[in-house]
Formats: C-alpha cells, structure tokens, sequence
C-alpha cells in the first residue's frame, strides 16, 4: 500500500502526524508488509507548519502517480480555491484507481475536483456550511465522523482522522489489525463514521462508564437477545424516552445504531477468529437468520459474510 500525504506552508502537525501515525504502525507492528507512506508538496519543497517546526523530508507530485492512496489532510484554513494543475492531478490519480481520502478541510480539493458531485460527504462541522456552497450538487453531512464510498473517503474535524485512516487500515487488513493499531495508540479501536462529530458529553467506552455504563456491558454481554430500546431502559430503570434522549446525549448515536454496530462488531471478530458456521454467527450475534445477517453485513461493509471470512480468518492464514 503506497499512500501519499499531501503537505502545505501553514499545515497543523497533527493533522499531517495523523495518517503518518496510523499507518506507520502497520508497519511497526509487523501487520503487513509494503505499506509505505510519503509526504509530498506540491513543488517539492518543504514546509513549515502552523506549529512552527519544518518538514523537509518530502517528495514531489511525482509520488502520487504511483500511490494506492492519495490522501489530503487538511486545507488552508482560508479556504482558497484549489488550482488547475492539482485538481488535474487528483482526477487523474482517480482515474487510475487511486483512492481518495480527504481528511478535515482535505475535502475541499476533492470536492473542487468534482469526484463527489451527486454524493454524501463529510467535513468539519464548522465548515459544513462553507462546503456545501463551494459546489452545487454536493451533499454535506454536517454531523458524521467519515464515509467511504471506497474510491472516496471524507472524515470530520482533528480526531476524527484517526478514525478514518484505522478504518482504512480495517478495510484492507481486518477488524484485529486495527484494534493492534489502535491499542499502541491508545484510542478507540471503532468509531462508527455515522457517529456524532461531537457530543455534550464525553463517548462512554463499554466498560462501566457514567450511569449507562452497566447497561452498556450486559448489552454487549447479551449480544445475541432481540435488545428493544424498551428492555435497554428497564435493565438502566429509565422510561423508554429518558433512556433515548441520555443514551443520544452521551453516544451521540441512537441505541439501535450503537447495538447494530456492536453486533457486527462481534459478528466481524468472530469470522476472523473463528470457522463457525455463518448462522451460528449469526445467531450468536443477535441477527437471527444468515439472511438478515448478510444484508446488515453487506450494507455496513460492502462484502459478503463469507467473503470477508475469505480475506481475513485467521485461522486458516
């Protein structure tokens, strides 16, 4: 995997570290092999960031022609208009077979080259606005964390690029990889993109956190019951409406969003990690059948039980 991070005079170090960070853990980690990451500018010079310190170790344009991966972290925060010779650049590269991401304000040169006209896309919610009259025919989701169509992957504000880079990291290694990433970076393995860009409070993490927190660990303890919103609010003794709202408030994310996620959650660890049958999966993951359970599958991750077993089960590597 050639993945190319495009640099500017002005960039914030964490958002040029983070792709750098995430993917370079591939490597540390002994999780696969080729995964080479190289920063680039457009004149082939180095930079200086917004923090101060320079980055000279960059390539020119010439990298991306042979990148698999084409990423934009940010965006002058000015937002200027991107200019012929990139957005030349950008389709090209799309025109090969190159995946776009951008990242944060790395969605305005995507969108300036026109490759999501017609499509949903993601940004900092503070830019959403400025985006979507940037380019009629777009449609800007203001609140999600990332959305991949698989040629093209935006992501929300500063962390949330974390987030989207380990689900790259998950769409072309599997779930465990990028928990091991995640793990030596110490953030959460799993965001769903469809999450909240920001909450009233903190994101609660499954073990024992706030009120919800006991609801939360028997939820995902009992991943095979039907779990209604009606019996969530019994066992946190909230009214069914009381339970939604709090429940909305700290996850930024319905109860049935949260426990579809955790399901194939489980339902992609077990497929990696074990050969039971596909309805035995199913069946132990709350989906009740191998047909509802392909469809939920196939809708989150554009493959099939099956063929994600095929690609990624360890056992039988």
């Amino acid at each position: 995997m050639r993945i190319a991070v495009h640099a500017f005079d002005g960039i914030t170090l964490f958002h040029l570290a983070a792709p750098l960070l995430v993917f370079g853990e591939v490597g540390r980690q002994q999780l696969a092999t080729g995964w080479e990451t190289a920063v680039w500018t457009e004149n082939g010079r180095g930079i200086r960031t917004a923090e101060g310190p320079r980055v000279d170790d960059v390539r020119g344009p010439e990298v991306v022609d042979d990148a698999d991966l084409l990423i934009f972290p940010s965006w002058p925060s000015d937002l200027p208009p991107t200019d012929d010779a990139l957005i030349g650049r950008i389709r090209a590269a799309h025109a090969r077979g190159t995946r776009i991401a951008g990242l944060c304000l790395g969605a305005f040169p995507v969108v300036d080259s026109a490759l999501l006209d017609g499509r949903a896309l993601v940004t900092h919610w503070g830019a959403a606005s400025a985006l979507a009259r940037r380019r009629p025919g777009i449609m800007v989701n203001a609140s999600a964390l990332y959305l991949d169509h698989g040629d093209v992957l935006t992501s929300a504000g500063t962390a949330s690029a974390i987030d989207a880079c380990l689900h790259v990291v998950r769409s072309h290694l599997g779930s465990a990889a990028a928990a091991t990433v995640a793990r030596h970076l110490v953030v959460a393995p799993h965001r769903d993109g469809h999450q909240a860009q920001y909450v009233d409070r903190p994101i609660p993490e499954p073990a024992g956190v706030g009120h919800l927190g006991p609801t939360l660990d028997w939820a995902l303890g009992h991943l095979d019951r039907e779990l209604t919103v009606d019996e969530l609010a019994g066992h946190a003794g909230m009214s069914r409406r009381n339970f939604t709202r709090r429940f909305t408030e700290a996850t930024g994310t319905t109860p049935a969003r949260w426990i579809l996620a955790r399901r194939l959650d489980e339902a992609r660890r077990l497929l990696e990690m074990t050969t039971w049958p596909i309805a035995r999966i199913a069946t132990t993951c709350g989906f009740g059948s191998a047909v509802t359970f392909r469809q939920n599958f196939v809708a989150a991750y554009a493959t099939t039980p099956t063929s994600y077993r095929q690609r990624f089960n360890l056992p039988s590597a």
